[in-house]
This record gives structure tokens, sequence and C-alpha cells, in this order.
């Protein structure tokens, strides 16, 4: 039995066999294979350059009749390569020699190859790098589908075990017989993990060299209570776990009678608890929590979930979906946050040396005008339909925001020029999730609608840790002093404003900072639809002067371990018996 510690970001606990799945942006873990095993890898590794010789061929015909000979010609060098016997001699020989997966031995070759052409002084043949991690991805590509197509076709619960996963593999998990993902990286607040707390799946991130030790068929238990990753475990721990999972269910259950009761403290105030989604198929677990409507609708999973865009009608009934399940609840449309590591680097040529303060979010829409004019008028067309706000993410300056305000005005002008129907009053805010927007929140709170606090990347820009990174992962926290005095500001000048102010990031959700957000005046928090009801039961359980004692009490300490151990003290007086 092997007891591994990583940083949970679901809770939960699940126990099945383990599946692994190499990583999608191809960064392969070493794995080696039991001799019975050799022949299958290197049939796999033929297949893979058939395959990829195969698609070039293709591929070269059709951008022959569409761009020309000359394009066309790029891919003669890539079939070159591919069909050049050493290639394959010398990837061969790692599987038979070191017992390699044909994954790994192809990126050990491969990346070889690229070192060669980076020395080289010639620019021209230096200039080939791109073209070999092209190949490269592409063999991979061929080598790994396989893998990837059998999480489709499970037939048993699995824990998904994986070096790295992307938002837009993470997205098909819902739709799978994966009931807990164990990574060997990410952080706490990354985009994937967001979408696996969303979904409910027990998942823990950032166990190090945890895929290239484990094999398909290994017993695993995800504890994403107490940040562990079981492997092989004995039989009295094995009963110990599925003990504790049969009572978190139970509690789950308990949490599902609050459903529908107001989120209101024992002195009467009153509080909306909303709920994020990222795809319309969550509305009906919005409306099972006991959601008051969705305070962040994450749209750039539309983009995540084909090969191409998805057009405007497509957009405009993915909203309206959305709009007519919620039933006249309110639902707030964010603008699609692009970027980073979801969409942009894997289309760009040229991969940007710090993506999270590149071009992303609403900088991307401002130079997509195309794109974003598409989406605001599926938006705009929608919103006829129901309660709906527009929310435009990561601005930094009241000129970012009205260049925002300038493109929506120009698809109203062009949806009433066509005599197609739109709400033009439709009301507009803005995401502060910048410390730029924070200090000039009292400028903003002149212009917007309404404001939403992106606590996961405000943590991430006030603190400068990358929240993805489980490097720093111990420096990423909302507890930090300077992160609790910013939300304090923002919080008190949209109420002094009369602006609505609502809090859709993570630590919404979180019980362990409940009391302090509505201490602090936070009368609106949006979170995961599954951690509604322990918010609801918690504030059910408060008196708002209470709240504002931990608030202020939070609020005097010097270091974030000060500002944990009280409002977990705090917190387990009221749920002595959930994990906090």
């Amino acid at each position: 039995m092997e007891i591994l510690r990583g940083i949970a970001v679901a809770p939960g606990i699940a126990i099945a066999e383990a599946v692994v799945l190499d990583a999608e942006d191809y960064r392969i873990p070493e794995r080696t294979v039991a001799a019975e095993n050799l022949e299958r890898q290197r049939e796999i590794l033929q297949h893979a350059f058939t395959a990829s010789t195969d698609e070039l061929t293709r591929q070269r015909s059709q951008w022959s009749n569409e761009l020309g000979q000359e394009a066309a010609d790029i891919f003669n060098w890539h079939r070159g390569v591919l069909q050049t016997p050493q290639l394959r001699e010398q990837i061969g020989q790692l599987i038979d020699e070191s017992h390699f997966s044909a994954a790994y031995a192809t990126s050990l070759v491969m990346r070889k190859f690229q070192r060669r052409f980076q020395r080289m002084r010639d620019p021209l043949l230096a200039e080939r790098v791109r073209d070999v991690r092209d190949i490269e991805r592409r063999l991979l590509r061929h080598i790994l589908g396989e893998t990837r197509e059998d999480l489709a076709h499970l037939t048993s619960p699995a824990v998904l075990v994986t070096h790295d996963l992307t938002p837009s593999i993470a997205a098909t998990l819902s739709s799978t017989e994966v009931v807990g993902v164990a990574m060997d990286v990410g952080g706490a607040a990354s985009h994937t993990s967001i979408l696996l707390r969303a979904m409910g799946l027990p998942s823990v991130v950032g166990v190090a060299d945890l895929s290239s030790h484990v094999s398909g068929g290994d017993l695993i238990i995800v504890d994403g209570v107490n940040d562990l990753v079981i492997v092989a475990p004995d039989e009295p721990t094995l009963k110990q776990y599925r003990d504790q999972q049969q009572r978190y269910v139970k509690i789950r259950e308990e949490l599902g009678d609050l459903r529908d009761l107001p989120a209101k403290t024992l002195d009467g105030e009153t509080f909306q608890l909303l709920a994020n989604v990222e795809f319309p198929s969550e509305v009906a677990s919005c409306i099972d929590e006991g959601s008051d409507g969705i305070g962040l609708y994450r749209t750039e999973f539309l983009y995540l979930q084909g090969s191409t865009d998805p057009t405007e009608e497509e957009q405009f009934e993915a909203y309206r979906e959305v709009i007519g399940g919620m039933s006249g609840k309110p639902v707030t449309i964010r603008t699609f946050d692009l970027g980073a590591d979801k969409y942009t680097q894997g289309k760009s040529a040229e991969r940007e040396p710090n993506p999270m303060l590149g071009l992303r979010s609403i900088r991307y829409s401002l130079q997509q005008l195309d794109m974003f004019k598409i989406q605001l008028r599926a938006v705009l067309r929608a919103a006829t339909e129901g309660e709906v706000r527009l929310m435009f993410p990561l601005i930094i300056s009241l000129m970012e925001f009205r260049q925002a305000k300038m493109v929506l005005h120009d698809a109203m002008e062009d949806l009433e020029d066509e005599g197609i129907p739109f709400n033009r009053d439709i009301e507009i805010g803005i995401m502060v999730e910048t410390p730029a927007a924070a200090i000039q929140c009292r400028d903003f709170v002149r212009e917007v609608g309404f404001v939403s606090i992106g606590t996961n990347d405000l943590v991430q820009y006030i603190l400068a840790v990358d929240r993805g990174n489980e490097k720093v992962s111990q420096y990423y926290s909302s507890a930090h002093p300077a992160v609790l005095r910013t939300l304090h500001d923002v919080i008190r000048t949209c109420r002094r404003a009369g602006v609505s102010c609502s809090l859709c990031g993570e630590m919404a959700g979180q019980p362990l900072y409940t009391m302090l957000l509505a201490g602090l005046g936070l009368r609106q928090f949006s979170m995961g639809p599954h951690d509604i009801p322990e918010v609801k039961k918690l504030l059910r359980m408060c008196k708002i002067k209470q709240m504002e004692r931990v608030a202020r009490r939070a609020l005097s300490f010097e270091t974030e371990r000060q500002v944990v151990n009280y409002l977990r003290a705090q917190t387990r007086k009221l749920l002595p018996d959930d994990p906090i």
C-alpha cells in the first residue's frame, strides 16, 4: 500500500480501479512495460507511423486544392521525416532494450531530435524545430488516441490517473464511468480543478509522479477530503474508506432537505445563493440543489467541446436552454474567458511564455472582434427570454470596459438593422479579478450595473502565485490578509454605491469562508451547485452580528495561518461533523 499526498480539489471519496491517461499536451511520464507487452507497443508504434503518414498525404492533397502547391509542400518534409528508417529504428530500440512504452520512447527520441535543430546556427534550419514538434504531437496523438477513446467506452467505475488534464478533456468526464481523478500536477484553483469540482468528482492533484508508477487496474482510493491518494490499499484501509464513503453520502442526503428552504439567517437576513455552470446540462443540478439562479455561466466551454468554434445559432440555443431551464430565475452570462490554459495556447503558432499574464479573456475578445460580436449577438437574442445579465471578465481599466460596451452596441445596431429581436436593456457588469479593478472599484461602480468578484484569479494576481502550479500551491490562499482586505474594500465600495456585488470564485462555495464573507457584507454567493446546501445550512445557523464579529477578528490577523485556524475553529462550532 502506498499513501501519497496531494491537493484535494473536489471533496468526496472515490474507490475504483485505475485507468491511466497520458497528458493531452504530450508531456509523457517515464513508463516501462512488461516483456510480454513489448510486441503490442511495437504494433502501436507501427500504427502511429502509418496513420500519421496517411493523414499527411490527405492533408497535403486538401491544402493543394485550397491554398496552392507551395503551402501543400510544407507537408513533404514532415512525410520525409516519418519515412526515415532510422527514426523508427531508434524508437523501436528503446522499446526493445529499455522496455519503454511506445509513447515514452517516441517522446524521448523526438525531443532529442528537436534539440539537434535548436543547436543549429542556420536560422532557417533552426526554425525546423517547430516542424519536429508538430511531428511528435502527430505521432503521440495516434499512439495515445486509443487510450483516450477507452474513457468513453469504460464499462465499470474507474479512477482516472494522469499526468495532466486540460479543461477540454475534463469537460468530457461527466459522460464516462470515471468516478474520481488523481493527477501529477495542478493546483486547487486551476480551470481543470474547477470543472472537476463542478462535476462532483472526488479529485486530488499535485501528486508528484503518480502516473509514472500506477498501472491500469490498480485499486485506487481518492480521498478528496484529506488530500490523499492511496494505491493498492490493504483490507483494513479499504473497509475504513468504504465506511467513510457511506457517511459522506448520508451527509449529502441530509443536506438535500434544505433544497426548498431560503438562505435566511436566524435574525432574518436573506442571502442569494447562485450557481456557477459550464454546460446547459448542469441546469438540472442547479434546480436540484436549490439554487436561486445562475451567477456565472462560463461560456468558453462551448468553444472547447468541438473542433470548430460554435456558431451564433449554436450559442443562442445553448443560452436559451439555460435561461429556460432556470424558469425565470436570474442568469448571468460571462463572455468567453479564453486564453491561458484554455483554447488559444493550443491554436497559437507560438506559445506565450506567461499565458496567465498574456492574451486572454477580454483582451482576446477585443482582438477577435468578429468572434466576440457573434457571441454578443447570441446573448442579446437569448436575453429576451428571461432575466439575463451580461458580464465582462478580467477587466483592468475603464477604457477596456467602454471598448467592450462599444462592441456590444455595434452588435445591437446590427440586430436592429436585421430586424432580429433582442434585449436592448440588458444589465452589464464586470468581474473584479485583477488588482487594478479592485483598486479602481469606486470608479467602476459609477458605470457598471453590477460587480462579481472572481477570487480564483484575484488571489493569483494579488499574491503573484500561479493557481495551476502545484509547486507553489502552498502560497495560494484566499485567507491571505491582503486578499481579505481587498475583498472588504470592494464589497464596502459596492454597498456604499448601491451596486449589486456577488462573489463567484471557488471561495464562495467553501464553508470555511461563509461567515467571513457574510460578515464583510456580501449577500450574493455564486458557487458550484453541489456546494449550495452546505453554505445554506451554515447561514441558517448564524446571526449577522455574529458573522460581523468573525469578519472583524479575521481582518485583524497578520498571517494566513492565523486566519485559517480562527475561521476553522468558528465554523466547527456550528458544523462539528463536516470536513472543514
